[in-house]
This record gives C-alpha cells, sequence and structure tokens, in this order.
C-alpha cells in the first residue's frame, strides 16, 4: 500500500529541508520515493541545490523529486468550467477585470496539484510520496477544499446531465442565462469524482499521515496548536511534530544561553501540548542545508532512533458514534479549541461546526441524518454532540 505524508506548519519553519530529508531516508530504506512540492513558492530544488521540473526528476537511488506546475494542471483540470462560470457571470452583467478571478477559489491550485497524487496512487508509480506542502493556511485550505468545493458545485449545477439535456433547449430562452453544456457537465462530474477519490485517500489513515513542523518560537508553536485543531476538526491523521532548528547541547557559547533557555522553555510547551504524539527533534546545523549531503545528514540525525522514518508513528480516531438506546453520541476531538468559540448547527443531514474562524459542514451518516439535535458538551477537547428524536 502507498504511504503518503504531508508536511505542514508556518512559513520559513523548515518544512522543505524537513520534507526533502525524510524521502532521503525512505529511499534509503529501498522505497522508491516521490518527493514533490505543491508551495506555489517552490523551494525544493533550491533545498536539493538543483533546477526540478514539473514532471519527476530522478534524485539518487530510489528517489525523484518533483515542483508542481500550478498553472499547467489548473488549466488542464479546471479549464471548462472557469471558462462556463465567466461565462455565466458575463451573462448576468457582472463583466468586469475580476470575473475569471471569481472562479478561482482559494486553495484551487493546490488541489489542482494534489490531485497528481491520485494519478500516481493509481498508477503505482511509487511507494511512498512526500509533500512539502504551502505554509499552513493555505494547506489547510487546501485540505478542506473537497468538502467545500462539493458544496458549492452542487448548489451551482443542481440538474444532473440527463435532465439537462431534457430541459436546456426549453429553459435556456426562459432563464436568460447559458446552461452548462454535456461537455462541461462532463468535466465536472470527473473532477468531483476525483475530489470524493482524494478525501478518501487523504482521510485514509492507513495512508496517509500529516506532520506539522514547528521553531521553537512561542507565535510557531501557537499556529501549530491552531493547524493540530483544524486537522482534527476535518479528521485528518497527525502523526508526529517535528521540532526544527534546536540549538544542541553541546554549544557552550554565552551568546547563545538566552536562546537556549527560550527553546527549553518552548520545548516544554510542545511536549506538554502534543504528548501523545511522538515529537522529534531537529537541531540547528552549523552550515546551509542544501544539497544530497546535508539532507542525508538531517534525516539521519531526526530519525536516529527510528527504523522506518515513513511508518505511521500515531493514530488517533477523532470522530466516532456511540449508541445509548434510543440516542446517538457523536464526538469530535478538537483539541485546544476554545469552548466559547464553538457553535453547533444542524441544516438537514448535515453538521455545521465552527470552531472560531473555521467552519465545516459534516454530512452525518445515515443512522444521525433523521435525527435531531438533543444537547452538546465540549470537555477534555473533545465536543460530544447527543441525537435523538426526529430531525423533520
Amino acid at each position: 500500500m502507498m504511504r503518503i505524508i504531508l508536511y505542514t506548519g508556518k512559513g520559513g519553519v523548515g518544512k522543505t529541508s524537513i520534507s526533502a530529508a525524510t524521502a532521503i531516508q525512505s529511499a534509503k530504506k529501498g522505497f522508491k520515493t516521490l518527493v514533490m512540492s505543491t508551495d506555489p513558492a517552490h523551494s525544493l530544488g533550491d533545498s536539493f541545490g538543483i533546477t526540478l521540473s514539473s514532471e519527476p526528476t530522478q534524485m539518487m537511488e530510489n528517489l525523484w523529486a518533483q515542483e508542481i506546475n500550478t498553472t499547467y494542471e489548473m488549466e488542464k483540470g479546471w479549464g471548462k468550467i472557469q471558462k462556463y462560470i465567466t461565462l455565466l457571470f458575463t451573462s448576468r452583467s457582472i463583466s468586469d477585470i475580476t470575473t475569471e478571478e471569481l472562479t478561482m477559489f482559494p486553495g484551487m491550485e493546490d488541489l489542482m496539484s494534489l490531485l497528481k497524487i491520485l494519478e500516481y496512487y493509481k498508477e503505482k508509480q511509487f511507494d511512498v510520496i512526500i509533500i512539502d506542502c504551502a505554509p499552513t493556511g493555505e494547506t489547510l485550505a487546501m485540505l478542506s477544499f473537497p468538502d467545500m468545493l462539493r458544496w458549492w458545485m452542487e448548489k451551482l449545477f443542481p440538474l444532473k446531465r440527463k435532465a439537462l439535456k431534457v430541459i436546456r433547449p426549453v429553459a435556456q430562452p426562459l432563464l436568460g442565462i447559458p446552461l452548462p453544456t454535456d461537455d462541461i457537465m462532463e468535466e465536472l462530474e470527473n473532477v468531483l469524482e476525483q475530489l470524493d477519490e482524494m478525501r478518501q485517500i487523504l482521510s485514509n489513515r492507513d495512508i496517509t499521515s500529516v506532520r506539522i513542523v514547528v521553531n521553537p518560537e512561542k507565535m510557531v508553536v501557537k499556529e501549530a496548536q491552531r493547524s493540530f485543531t483544524y486537522l482534527n476538526l476535518y479528521d485528518y491523521s497527525v502523526d508526529a511534530i517535528i521540532v526544527n532548528r534546536v540549538i544542541p547541547d553541546s554549544i557552550a557559547d554565552p551568546y547563545f544561553q538566552v536562546w537556549k533557555d527560550i527553546q527549553r522553555k518552548y520545548k516544554t510547551m510542545i511536549q506538554d501540548s502534543f504528548t501523545p504524539l511522538p515529537i522529534y527533534d531537529a537541531p540547528l546545523f552549523e552550515q546551509e542545508l542544501v544539497g544530497v549531503n546535508m539532507l542525508e545528514r538531517m534525516g539521519e540525525t531526526i530519525f536516529a532512533e527510528d527504523d522506518n522514518p515513513i511508518s505511521i508513528k500515531f493514530n488517533l480516531r477523532t470522530q466516532q458514534i456511540e449508541k445509548d438506546g434510543d440516542r446517538y453520541t457523536f464526538s469530535v476531538y478538537i483539541p485546544f479549541a476554545n469552548k466559547h468559540e464553538l457553535s453547533l448547527h444542524q441544516k438537514g443531514d448535515e453538521l455545521i461546526i465552527r470552531a472560531g474562524a473555521v467552519k465545516r459542514n459534516i454530512t452525518l451518516p445515515r443512522t444521525l441524518a433523521p435525527l435531531a439535535i438533543i444537547g452538546a458538551k465540549f470537555e477534555n477537547d473533545v465536543l460530544k454532540i447527543q441525537f435523538g428524536g426526529s430531525n423533520l
């Protein structure tokens, strides 16, 4: 079975170096490994010290590297639909320079890049894919995008292709707007089908893990906590924390003592925050992490006591359903969430949970869909929602 690891974190924490270092260790273990960058501001090639392309480039035995061409993937996977939505806006007299931009949703480029993973997954070209993601905010948008886009598209295109074929000749003159043609609907259905497959792969805990990279600094740790909250809200598996640029104990220069004390404080905060997740340290090296040799050295240091750097390090179910008589409890693990920032709403078969600025629409399983929310409580980082009675 293929293994997929996504590295994310605040911009500048060193995700690219750690992604590349992990990939090298994976390749040395004999796994056919691809490390790919989905960050529009690519730096993976800089990390290896070479120019990478939009196709995999072999770096060493069992290791390939790739920087996705987001513009090309975007046009290939979204072109017809984008042109149709632009035409739709134009027909409603919303024709201005921003029309095309309105059809480019946040995270869209990253999402189309990730559809390459689906291609590799189906073709079984690699044993391991390691993804150097964009900074946290963009990564979270990317991972939530399959749910959001399906909801948006189903509202925009409520009719199926067969129904459209029947009503198009009559409805189009009456509505005064162009209805999507068969080829547009075919592309839409294809995109949604791929999104569903991608969502299944990304949320499959036997295949995919997210690893959060942090530096021992207050702002970085706080953002990592928020990332962990949102990833759990969307039921993605976080299996490890990598603490990068830790000043080694062997450095005795008094100049670094204040920084070592600060780092020690935030390392304790990281330990307290993320236990029982395994936490790996990556030291601050004495020279730039550029080239295969330095990246190999980094990987050997991080995973010095780990025989398999790409195995699943931790697996915690973040959502579960329990039955008690004629009632059900739906539990969602939302670490670091503020009780006063949580809100809950049920709309048909959708459960809408908001944690601060992030909202998720969860399609309820068939067992819960016809039931109404009769109570909820949040304690020990778990939101427990009770269902019973009828939602009709």
